[in-house]
């Protein structure tokens, strides 16, 4: 509840956004790391503590009562005395998490009330943080201070304030739970994995039984050390111990999917599919349609012409109503001048663009992004610089639009 409330008040989105470390414990705010100066003149960091008045798990009204609680000493000019621009009005009290403030302050307002929850917190930072701000001014409340996720289920090591400073965690929300599957670790596969480890899915498991090599390095998100390339890794190793630091849910698994272990892919909610091989692809496409499980195939073809390079970069989508195009439109081939990985000129930049036109086409399907069209197949051109959308459910023909 209390990441909630935080979104869908913009007092409180906004002294998150700014930077100060602010908490909700149940029916009362917190900002900790608050600068101010004690008796001796030393720099102290408090804590501030306000109750909110009218909590109903979603919004806030504006604060009825001026005072605040303070932890610390209470707050001293330059010279060592009791500031003049704030009164102690009577002791600190224990709050239910286990926080002891030592002081309750009153600094009224001319018009008798506050706007809003910032207006009441920054204005009480302003003023106790004022003496140490004239001698030191990167002493800050603004700490942009690392957030331990407040749910324990949360499946981030640390919190997700990118969403809550855009204030769309509650729309990232459609995407959690979901058990998510990247098969193939190559160039467009990693960076798959890059941009959904940075979403709130329960799951992500890693299927490619290759070693991490030197040329993978350079078609992958990141910069890999020359010790990490030397240990010969497998793939669904090395990103899987990076993408944890992150993500919770990584489930790695060192092997290549083949008829023999293709269940494993069953009861996944989505899937996305990166091998450079034509019969994989046909095998793992077949079972994931049987098993009814919606997922993305994505490829590049590009070749070498007059000394530069052209081709096309693809995105398919398979739900209940695409499984004809998913047949259709990906080359299952084995070998052969039509098998468009027959030379396999990968680059980074392309594997990048590959990847965010599935994570975002899964992110339609997933109700996140507004699908007009509801495409199954996406194909972007290199030379003309085009996305052409395919096969909509749209009424009218969709016409090739640029790209910025």
């Amino acid at each position: 509840m209390s990441q909630q409330l935080i979104d869908r008040n913009e007092d409180l989105q906004r002294i998150r956004t700014e930077g100060y470390d602010l908490e909700v414990h149940g029916d009362h705010l917190i900002i900790r790391d608050v600068p101010y100066l004690n008796s001796s003149g030393e720099l102290q960091r408090g804590i501030l503590v306000t109750p909110i008045d009218s909590a109903s798990g979603e919004s806030i009204g504006s604060p009825n009562d001026h005072k605040v609680y303070f932890s610390g000493d209470f707050p001293r000019d330059a010279l060592g005395k009791n500031l003049t621009t704030i009164n102690r009005c009577s002791e600190g009290r224990a709050f239910p998490n286990g926080l002891q403030t030592h002081h309750q302050l009153s600094a009224k307002p001319k018009s008798g009330k506050y706007r809003d929850y910032h207006h009441k917190l920054t204005t009480y930072i302003a003023l106790i943080s004022a003496p140490v701000i004239a001698i030191d001014p990167d002493a800050t409340a603004q700490t942009h201070a690392v957030r331990i996720p407040a749910d324990p289920d949360s499946p981030f090591v640390y919190a997700d304030t990118a969403s809550t400073r855009a204030g769309i965690s509650a729309i990232s929300e459609k995407l959690e739970k979901q058990r998510v599957a990247i098969i193939g670790l190559g160039g467009t596969g990693s960076y798959i994995l890059d941009l959904v480890a940075k979403t709130p899915v329960s799951e992500i498991h890693l299927f490619d039984g290759d070693e991490f090599l030197n040329h993978n390095a350079f078609r992958a998100p990141g910069a890999a050390s020359i010790e990490q390339l030397r240990a010969r890794r497998s793939k669904v190793e090395y990103f899987g111990e990076i993408y944890s630091r992150m993500h919770k849910g990584i489930r790695p698994h060192q092997e290549f999917i083949t008829a023999e272990n293709l269940s494993k892919l069953e009861g996944l909610d989505f899937v996305f599919v990166a091998v450079d091989s034509g019969e994989v692809r046909k095998l793992i496409i077949e079972g994931l349609l049987a098993m009814q499980i919606p997922f993305i195939d994505v490829g590049m073809g590009v070749e070498e012409t007059d000394t530069k390079l052209r081709g096309q970069v693809r995105v398919t989508v398979a739900t209940q109503d695409g499984t004809e195009s998913m047949r259709t439109r990906t080359p299952t081939g084995s070998g052969g001048g039509a098998n468009e990985y027959a030379r396999n000129i990968q680059i980074a930049d392309l594997n990048a663009l590959n990847a965010s036109l599935a994570v975002i086409r899964w992110k339609k399907w997933a109700e996140f992004y507004l699908d007009q069209d509801q495409a199954h197949n996406c194909l972007y051109t290199i030379d003309g610089n085009r996305i052409n959308n395919e096969e909509c459910v749209c009424e009218k023909p969709c016409e090739p639009s640029l790209s910025s």
